[in-house]
């Protein structure tokens, strides 16, 4: 019994390590597209005098975040391809994520932004973001700076703050190539 516990432990804490090891195979290859979910926050909902253009009226990256944002990109700049571009929600929280990271403006777009709750918004949201999947071509990386339910919709996968997933597009979605936390 003692045996099949120990091989159960081995196997739970084995599997995230080879899920950012293949992560960080596929950011040092370089030809793909990053979904970043913005660094970690403080507050869990938009203040009710939300505007997306005052970032003292959003949810922004607490120190803790600043200081993932910062490590994010170097991390990136020691192990993995160049970056060719980056987008970014129009939120501060990921402009914020983009700008201490990568070190320069990103583009915004807004199909980044938090997913509508009106169906064919969301619907067109998602496609622009495939689109952006679909059409890049480049060797180097596309990096996409977004929210939770973005990336989740997108890949099903559920990211934490600060995390990356790296796709290849696949028939009229996504293939998971990676996952880094940091």
């Amino acid at each position: 019994m003692l045996r099949y516990l120990t091989a159960l432990l081995v196997l739970l804490f084995a599997l995230p390590a080879s899920a950012t090891d293949a992560g960080w195979a596929a950011l040092r290859e370089g030809g793909h597209v990053v979904l970043l979910r913005h660094a970690m926050i403080s507050g869990s909902a938009e203040p009710a005098n939300f505007d997306i253009g005052q970032c003292n009226t959003q949810r922004n990256l607490s120190d803790r975040g600043r200081q993932q944002a910062r490590k994010i990109g170097a991390l990136f700049g020691a192990r993995a391809a160049r970056i060719e571009r980056v987008q970014s929600s129009r939120y501060c929280r990921c402009l914020d994520t983009a700008r201490l990271a990568f070190g320069s403006q990103p583009e915004a777009l807004d199909a980044l932004d938090p997913l509508s709750e009106d169906a064919e918004e969301r619907s067109r949201q998602i496609d622009a973001i495939l689109e952006e999947i679909r059409t890049y071509s480049g060797s180097d990386l596309l990096v996409l700076v977004t929210h939770l339910e973005n990336i989740q919709e997108i890949t099903g996968v559920s990211p934490r703050e600060g995390e990356v997933v790296i796709v290849a597009p696949q028939g009229d979605g996504v293939r998971v190539l990676g996952r880094v936390t940091f």
